[in-house]
């Protein structure tokens, strides 16, 4: 359906598209496929480039794999202990792990219970099986998780013993205020080897009115008792890693990015990651770079372009790419709140959103396939002169993309 910029015949426009996911309606995948569809139809020999992104988020595993990466499939504890298929993405050295794949606020129901419950333990298990499976980079992806027990469950899973005083400590940031003893001379060799990035932009402490459990906690079901409960177990955490030797700890908690994923942040700091904002991270393993090369035109885009956008999401990353490049960037959405000036600002030349074709939301969310089709005829305007005449009868131009891998779509708002 589509094929890579740099190899394509000359004549037409080349545009990258390098949409992340519209949530509730579409993945990335799709979104740049319903793209492509439309810019051929509208464009005779139009070259077009799929690359779906993420921020770091739900959507990068989706995004791996597109770029080329194979899938491994497992089973893994799920984020209230149920067994969970699950999978991450690989490319021989290098691993991509995606949290909310496994433990992930999108596979419960978020209540007060669930917001105690919830463990990381699935993702520590994720990553114990590509260690053993010889992998030495990992990627770590934390958006969207449902728990928020200070990665405790993950490093478990990775050889850590925790203890309560009636022996083992059960799973979830509900029971951390139990924690009495840590030991992790049992953690898994291989770290020891073992490069590790997270992949966030989220810069929160651990603790504290600007930590996990208060900012994050109420969108994972928490009410005001809850947080606080939650806050007593990170603190817990915390101070029995302190005691035990555990160099850095207090330190780490109070790092930017602790709180990321309900603290998963904060043990994969105590592994010795190296955070990097998700975007960038991104867009290095599928190489945007390069696919860049000989683009005229980039389009990304996002469900809801709104102020959130502009710190550290998809859209904003991958126009500042482009830019440095000298290449410009359009976007597409299914509704925006930002204004001309401000996506300016941000690198973006102009913003079609599906509302401006269909007023209806619910409808842009029903049909945002269709609908992106329809306003890809509106990107001709930012196409260089060469071959931009539209068609009146529409002609498909197909060409195949060999590492294109559609992935499910993701469930929440346009």
């Amino acid at each position: 359906m589509s094929t890579d910029t740099t190899t394509a015949p000359a004549g037409g426009p080349r545009v990258l598209l390098a949409p992340d996911k519209f949530k509730g309606s579409l993945s990335a995948g799709e979104v740049a496929a319903h793209l492509a569809a439309g810019l051929r139809r509208a464009v005779p020999g139009v070259v077009t480039c799929e690359l779906p992104v993420a921020d770091g988020g739900e959507g990068t595993l989706e995004a791996a794999l597109a770029a080329g990466f194979r899938a491994v499939d497992l089973v893994a504890t799920g984020p209230l202990g149920e067994p969970a298929t699950t999978r991450y993405a690989r490319r021989g050295a290098t691993a991509v792990v995606e949290m909310a794949a496994v433990s992930g606020l999108a596979m419960v129901t978020p209540t007060p219970a669930t917001a105690l419950a919830a463990t990381s333990r699935g993702l520590g298990e994720v990553i114990a099986h590509a260690l053993d499976a010889g992998v030495r980079e990992i990627v770590v992806g934390v958006g969207g998780s449902a728990g928020t027990d200070g990665g405790a469950g993950m490093l478990a899973a990775l050889g850590a013993r925790l203890a309560s005083g009636a022996g083992d400590l059960a799973d979830g940031g509900g029971h951390l205020h139990e924690l009495v003893d840590v030991d992790l001379s049992g953690l898994h060799a291989a770290l020891a080897d073992t490069e590790i990035v997270l992949a966030s932009d989220v810069d929160n402490p651990l603790l504290g009115d600007h930590g996990a459990a208060a900012v994050y906690g109420p969108q994972k079901g928490a009410d005001p008792s809850t947080v606080a409960e939650l806050e007593l177990g990170l603190a817990t955490w915390v101070d029995v890693l302190a005691t035990v030797g555990v160099t850095g700890a207090r330190g780490y908690a109070a790092a930017p990015g602790a709180g990321a994923a309900g603290g998963v942040g904060f043990a994969c700091l105590l592994l010795g990651a190296e955070r990097r904002p998700g975007v960038e991270e991104v867009l290095a393993l599928t190489g945007f770079a390069d696919r860049l090369a000989g683009a005229d035109l980039v389009v990304t885009g996002e469900g809801s372009l709104d102020h959130q956008s502009l710190h550290g999401k998809a859209p904003v990353g991958v126009a500042a790419a482009a830019a440095a490049a000298g290449v410009p960037t359009v976007a597409v959405c299914g509704r925006t709140t930002l204004s001309p000036e401000q996506a300016a600002a941000a690198g973006i030349t102009a913003v079609h959103a599906l509302t401006d074709v269909e007023p209806d939301v619910d409808r842009c969310i029903a049909a945002a396939g269709p609908l992106l089709e329809t306003l890809a005829a509106r990107l001709t305007d930012h196409l260089p002169a060469k071959a931009t005449t539209p068609v009146t009868n529409p002609v498909t131009n197909p060409v195949t993309n060999p590492v294109a891998n559609p992935a499910t779509t993701e469930m929440e708002h346009a």
